[in-house]
């Protein structure tokens, strides 16, 4: 067995003056106040080159996720299905469908994603990362720790004594009343997978399922406080630094955030708190090999008629309906013409201890959880925001409770059946009842 190598890559995709936020339904860019990256990662020594990228934009949906996905894989010399591509979310970001803004720019709706500037940043991230594959360092061990994130993370949906969604928790919660509510479904835990070559630190890769939103809508980029969290690590490290967003599609920080500017830097500091904390109990475990996974899944599409593709061109031809209703219309026409275009689902496990899962969309913080409950005998990383195309996936039971997040899932209930069944499969949790 040849030398384990790791490289590690990164970019800038901050958006310039002007371009749209948030797929265009809020203000578009006036000023930065902190860069946006795309940071990756390439393991080599064992089969195929893999790649783990995380960018700091809010989506990446269907042929914008596949482009960007396949750029990174011609550039590491390896295949797209080993490559696992994700977003942080934040939402004074770009949010990318390249199918959704053809469409949108051919009914004249307010521009979601400027392409050229979206090529500009895939091309940007393939050439960091041609760049960085011969300064590659040899790895020897990884190491996993993990620490409870106080006080950030609360569940959005509030269920009444009916079983609905009562009152939802946005990412700022003004109403007191709605904040004191009790935190709900949440997974607390941060956790980090480290490369090490003996004992030196060379890279930290962390897990938090949890909308990574303080405030925004004012124009001003930001990687919010997720992102801050991460830079500052890095900062005070020296080691390089990356941040997943697990099972976070029905999670923010609404409990603990009004929406206060100030507010941005203390959530900042709770993530970094628990990324130190992590660090000091983190275990290494030698390593001499590491096995990728993959399934293929396809997503049922909506078959409500609200959903439809003449209802969505009906609302994306309106010029009186919101740019928000018609850029998602167009989301949702995106969605339907990949429908048959299959989703890979990932796993990376390293000797059958650390197991690092990989999954598409807004995934509700169920999956993560289940995951963990499936394989409790070892280490379960989970990230989310993979390929975006089907938006939020509640489990089935969500679509009849309410709340915001079925009214814009783009996949139906029988999504949870076929994720599940891949996360099993994944994860070996057959073989290990």
């Amino acid at each position: 067995m040849p030398p384990l190598h790791l490289a590690t890559f990164a970019s800038d995709v901050t958006p310039p003056e002007g371009h749209p936020l948030c797929g265009g339904w809020i203000m578009p860019v006036r000023g930065v106040d902190d860069p946006l990256r795309a940071l990756g990662v390439v393991l080599l020594g064992a089969g195929k080159p893999i790649v783990l990228c995380v960018v700091d934009w809010t989506g990446l949906r269907n042929e914008a996720f596949r482009i960007w996905r396949a750029a990174l894989a011609e550039a590491a010399h390896t295949t797209p299905e080993y490559v696992s591509l994700h977003t942080v979310h934040p939402h004074n970001a770009p949010f990318a469908d390249t199918e959704a803004e053809k469409l949108i720019a051919a009914a004249g709706g307010a521009k979601s994603l400027d392409l050229k500037y979206y090529d500009e940043c895939v091309n940007k991230s393939a050439d960091a990362l041609k760049a960085a594959l011969p300064k590659a360092n040899k790895f020897t061990h990884v190491g996993t720790g993990f620490a409870e994130v106080v006080e950030v993370a609360s569940n959005r949906r509030i269920l009444g004594p009916d079983g609905k969604v009562k009152l939802t928790r946005t990412s700022a919660t003004k109403a007191k009343e709605v904040r004191d509510e009790p935190e709900g479904l949440i997974d607390p835990k941060l956790r980090t997978l480290s490369f090490w070559n003996g004992e030196k630190p060379l890279a930290d890769l962390h897990f938090y399922a949890c909308h990574p939103m303080s405030y925004y809508g004012d124009g001003r980029v930001s990687a919010d406080f997720c992102g801050l969290a991460r830079q500052k690590r890095q900062d005070e490290m020296g080691v390089f630094q990356m941040y997943f967003n697990g099972c976070g599609g029905n999670v923010t920080a609404g409990k603990y955030n009004d929406g206060s500017k100030e507010n941005r830097l203390v959530l900042r500091d709770k993530i970094h708190k628990a990324m130190l904390a992590a660090g000091k109990v983190t275990k290494r475990t030698e390593v001499n090999g590491f096995e990728w996974r993959f399934e293929v899944v396809k997503l049922p599409a909506r078959t409500e008629a609200s959903f439809g593709a003449e209802q969505s061109k009906a609302v994306l031809n309106d010029p009186k309906a919101s740019a928000a209703k018609r850029n998602n219309a167009a989301y949702q026409l995106a969605w339907l013409k990949r429908i048959d275009t299959p989703i890979e689902v990932n796993c990376l496990d390293f000797g059958g201890s650390v197991l690092n899962l990989f999954l598409p969309g807004e995934a509700f913080v169920e999956y993560q959880i289940t995951a963990q409950k499936l394989r409790s005998d070892v280490v379960v990383n989970t990230a989310a925001y993979g390929d975006d195309g089907p938006g939020y996936i509640p489990p089935a039971r969500a679509y009849l409770e309410g709340g915001y997040e079925p009214t814009v899932a783009l996949a139906g209930p029988g999504a949870e059946d076929i994720l599940l069944n891949a996360i099993r499969k994944l994860l070996n949790a057959e073989e290990k009842k």
